[in-house]
Order: structure tokens, then sequence, then C-alpha cells
């Protein structure tokens, strides 16, 4: 939530520090957000600042309304409320005493600090804990005229989650940041700078980056950055390149992002595949970065995540238990520190997150270590803050995810958990090597049959139009397809604003059923005939049950299973594979249907209401 896009160049002022900020806001609307604004500076002590409730356009026409001056350094800001309602007061930037202050967490001293601030004399105009920043760092900046120890003063003053820009209009050749459990990136160019929540709001004009570690303050110039920590100590920065370009993160002739992502969801499993082999065949997970023997000496793996993330780990549970014989448990991140949960040096904590960000899960990730526990982040993002503070990452390699309902993350995500679960046998030889290179191979083949399922989805896509005004859609399903049960009503949820609920079809008869009535439609994810048998008969007799009681079924199943047919509605078919795979096709119908139903109802499939694409407060 909140974008934060910060640019620093040439001397002579131009129009290209706007131009730079409002592009670099354009590319993180996907992470949600209720107002705008930014804020330039020019030579001559010159601040101007502009700043508009509602959409990113609202703020471009108020700009063409009312021009900005040239200038060489720009901050920019799209907020998601959290302290005052979100209308044009409230938004950033905050202004005190030539200090322009933009903000992305909670303040959660704020009361204390704005009292302190009210005793003194201060006079506020907003409802935010923001403007309480700005405020201390104008008092600060005042006492000693350095900016960077103006906001490293302030930033050991607060508690909470932050991070912060701020500009000077003193000074127009500088931007300085902080970050404190909340991400900030640095772009490097050639006698420019740049600042960004991340890499999407500078690929633009350039891939090369600085990470920023926890509780650092960071100073931009045209032609240097500058790393300390809170106390003003230097810290070395690591560099690294972003991967994917501009393009990347454009819809690509797609109605919407989420449309495209959907599509991109071969690539992104090929993708997360790529280079995991040595040449023998053998699975090298170089990223991983812990000893062969702590991980031999795993004797539980505890998954961390929310959402999507943790529906990804439910389906990795049933896949490395089968694999490894390993007890796995998936906790709620934001459950998990809260009930003193049992972990120790032989636990394995797994935190999924597409955006490397995710609070709840980087919390989760410290309670964890603190208890001696082995961590390993899953995720999206090179850069952020969950792989850097776990002791190993595995990335998925997805590229950007702009859409905030997650589609090609859960794919990826899925499938590096089954990379891991492989890794694991074969370190403590729980498989042979032709078994895992038959699961790889099978794998291999996952990206072609996800294409087969996307190229047929046009009754999909179909009956969801002609669904458009249903109330409430049921999910049924059984071993794996019980999560992809859970993760299609989400999307539902998440996209069409109507009730959607996730259920394990064992439990229809201990309370469930009695919501079915005539004309309720019900998806049920079919296990293969081929593998589990009796959970295939008994999904069958699920299905009967609900029919008989005036269900409308809409079934997924697998090609060629003809018993299905005469007590399903509807039947979409997907491509035969193995029952632990099973759910990188099954859920592909489902994302379709949700962004499909979602767009006949006329709502924004890319940015649902309520929601943002990275929830980096608690």
């Amino acid at each position: 939530m909140c974008g934060i896009v910060g640019y620093v160049g040439s001397q002579q002022p131009s129009g290209r520090p706007l131009e730079v900020v409002l592009e670099g806001l354009r590319r993180l609307e996907y992470r949600g957000y209720d107002s705008a604004g930014v804020a330039l500076v020019s030579p001559g002590a010159s601040l101007a600042t502009a700043k508009k409730a509602g959409k990113l356009a609202n703020l471009v026409e108020e700009i063409d309304t009312h021009p900005m001056p040239a200038a060489t350094a720009a901050i920019g800001h799209t907020r998601w409320a959290t302290h005052g309602a979100p209308n044009d007061v409230n938004a950033h930037p905050h202004v005190s005493g030539g200090v322009a202050v933009i903000h992305n967490g909670i303040v959660e001293n704020f009361a204390t600090l704005k009292a302190e601030l009210e005793a003194a004399g201060v006079a506020f105009t907003s409802e935010t804990d923001t403007e309480v920043v700005a405020h201390l760092v104008a008092r600060a900046y005042a006492q000693t005229p350095d900016l960077t120890q103006a906001l490293r003063t302030v930033a050991q003053r607060l508690h909470g989650t932050f991070t912060l820009l701020a500009v000077h209009g003193d000074d127009p050749t500088t931007v300085v940041g902080a970050r404190h459990d909340s991400p900030l990136v640095v772009g490097l160019g050639d006698g420019e700078n740049f600042l960004g929540s991340d890499v999407s709001a500078f690929i633009a004009s350039t891939r090369d980056a600085l990470e920023l570690g926890q509780d650092q303050v960071v100073t931009i110039t045209p032609t240097e950055v500058t790393v300390t920590d809170f106390d003003g100590t230097p810290v070395e920065a690591r560099r690294f390149t972003v991967d994917w370009d501009a393009a990347a993160a454009e819809k690509g002739g797609f109605r919407s992002f989420m449309d495209k992502e959907i599509h991109d969801q071969p690539q992104a499993v090929a993708d997360t595949l790529l280079g995991r082999t040595d040449t023998t065949g053998r699975l090298v997970l170089d990223e991983l970065r812990i000893d062969e023997a702590v991980l031999r000496a795993v004797d539980k793996i505890v998954v961390v995540a929310c959402g999507t993330a943790a529906y990804a780990g439910h389906v990795a549970k049933y896949a490395i238990e089968h694999w490894c014989r390993i007890p796995v448990e998936v906790e709620l991140a934001h459950e998990f520190r809260y009930r003193d949960p049992v972990v120790d040096e032989r636990t394995l904590v797994v935190a999924v997150s597409q955006s490397g960000e995710t609070m709840d899960t980087l919390m989760a990730v410290r309670h964890a270590k603190e208890q001696g526990a082995t961590t390993l982040a899953i995720v999206n993002t090179h850069g952020s803050t969950i792989p850097r503070e776990s002791d190993a990452a595995l990335y998925t390699h997805a590229g950007p995810e702009i859409a905030v309902a997650s589609t090609k993350a859960f794919l990826s995500q899925i499938t590096a958990a089954y990379l891991l679960g492989l890794y694991l046998a074969q370190l403590r030889g729980n498989k042979y090597a032709d078994e895992i290179g038959q699961v790889l191979d099978e794998l291999r083949a996952i990206p072609d049959k996800i294409q087969q399922v996307l190229d047929r989805a046009g009754r999909v896509r179909e009956i969801a139009r002609w669904m458009a005004d249903t109330q409430s859609v049921l999910f049924l399903g059984r071993h794996v397809g019980y999560p992809v049960a859970m993760e299609g009503a989400l999307k539902l949820k998440e996209l069409a604003y109507i009730h959607a609920e996730g259920f394990a079809a064992g439990e229809l008869k201990h309370g469930p059923i009695a919501l079915i009535e005539p004309g309720q439609p019900v998806f049920v994810v079919v296990p293969s005939p081929r593998g589990r048998d009796s959970l295939h008969s008994k999904i069958v007799s699920n299905i009967q049950e609900i029919r008989a009681r005036g269900a409308r079924t809409l079934v997924i199943a697998e090609e060629g299973d003809e018993t299905v047919r005469p007590y399903a509605d509807e039947v979409f078919t997907v491509p035969q594979t193995s029952t632990l795979l099973a759910p990188l096709l099954a859920v592909v119908p489902l994302q379709i249907f949700a962004c499909e139903l979602a767009t006949a109802k006329g709502l924004d499939v890319d940015q649902p209401r309520n929601l943002a694409k990275s929830v980096t407060v608690e």
C-alpha cells in the first residue's frame, strides 16, 4: 500500500522531475491508493506542491489546470488512508517550514508526538500521522540545517512502520529517504538518481538499483548516493540489476493487468523452474545458502503467509509431507507469533510473499529467528525485506505482478514450494534420483498444459458473463483441491464483491450443505480418477448430494473423466497430470471466471476496492 517516488537530476530546472514522479506513481497504482500528490523543488528556495483525493488522473488534471514550475528534484506519493479520511487535506505531501514529507506506513506513537508539538504551539491542518513527521523534521532542520541529519534524528523517535521521503526548499539537489519495516529501493542513473517503493517506480529510466536495509537513511543527489544507519554510520548497500523491463509492466494488449497476468502463467512457471538442475539432473538451488546438514536435521516445517500465499502453502503441505515425510504446518502469518508457536533450531520456517514486504509475514520471520528457527523466503521481488532478513531465499522469477489480486504469483509460489520439497527429498534420501527426475519432467510439462487451459477458456468466460448477477458462489475440493477451492473463492470475493466460500468437500454433511438451495452455483474441483480412487468417488458423491438439493454444479475435472458428466451442469476440463501437481491447472479456470465475472459487472479488476497489493502494516 502507498506508492513512493523520489527523483533528483540536473541542476538546470526542467519538467523531467515532475514527469518522472508522475510516471513512477502511475506504475505504482497497482499498490492501491485513494489520493495522490507531488512536491517539486527548484533553485531559489522554491517548494511547490499539488495533491488531490481520488485517482492519479485527478492530480494530473489539477496540475494541467494549475501548472507547476520547472524543478531539479521531486517526490511523489499515492496514499492509502490509515490516519484521516481520503481527502485533499490529508493527501501527501505534508509541508512545514520549507520541508515536504511523504510517508508509507503508520507512526504508532504519533498521538504522543502530536501532543508535544501542540504544547509547543504547532498548529495542525490534517488528521494524519505524517504531518507530525513533517513538523518534527522542520524543527530538527531549524536546529541543524542538514536534511539528512534532521531525518535521522526524527526517525529515531518514531515507533511503528515507515518509509519517509523528504525535500527542503533550501536544497534543490537533494532527496532524503528513511526506512523502518517498510520498503524503499534506490535507482541509479546517469546524472540523476531515484527512490521508489519498489523498482517499478523507476524501471522506465534505469534497471540498476541498490537494496536498502532496515533502519537506514539514504541521501541522493544527481551524482551521489549515500547510505547510513540511523546513527549516521556509513553503510555499504548491495547493488543489483532488475531482470525485467518497463514493457513487462504494461498490459500488452489485454483488457486488464490481471487478464495479462493470467496469460503470463505458463511463462512464470517455466521461468521459476529454469536453471534449477545441474548437468546430471540433480536439483541445485543455489539461492538457498543453508548448510545441507541443517536441512537434513529439520524435523518440522512451518509455512507462514497471508491470503493467496497461504493457500499456496496449503498446497505445498500436501506435496512436501508426501515427498519428504516431514510434518508441515501452515500458519497465517498474522496469527503465528501471537500464539507462542513451538519452533526451535530444527524447525524450518518458510515465508511466502509475492512482494517480500508483507508486514505480518516479516514479523513472523523475525519471531521465528528469535526462537532459533531456520528461515527461508519464497518471494518474487528482489531487494525486498523478507528475503534479506531470512537465512535463504527461493525466488519465483514471475516478473512484475501489477494487479492487486494475485494469479501468476500463486502458481509460481506453488512451483517454488514443489522445488523446495523435491530438494529436501533429494538431500534426505526420501526419494530416488529417477523419482525426482520424473516429477521434474512433469513440472516442465505444466506450462504447456496451462496454455491449453487458457486456449479453451471460452466457455468459462461465457458462463461468467451469464452469471454476472449472481450473489453467492460456493467452492468444494478434496485433498489438494481444497486449497484450490479456497483460492477460487478468495478471487471472487476480491474482484466481484460477492459472497464466496471454499469448503473441504468432506465437511458438507457437517454444516455447509445447509447453504444449498435451488439454483445455488457450486464449483467442484474433482481429483483425478487415475490417482486416489477413493477421493474421486467420494467427491462424485458430493456432487450428487448437492445437485439433488438443487445446486447448479460447475465441475473442474481431468480430461477423459466421464464419470462426473451425468451430475454436472457444466464441466471445464484440464489436462491430465499427477494429483499433487493438479492445482497448477485446476485453479486457472477459477481465476478466469472471477476476472470475467467482475469485468462483466463493470468493476476494476486490477484495483479492487479497499485492497492494496502489498500490505506493509500490521
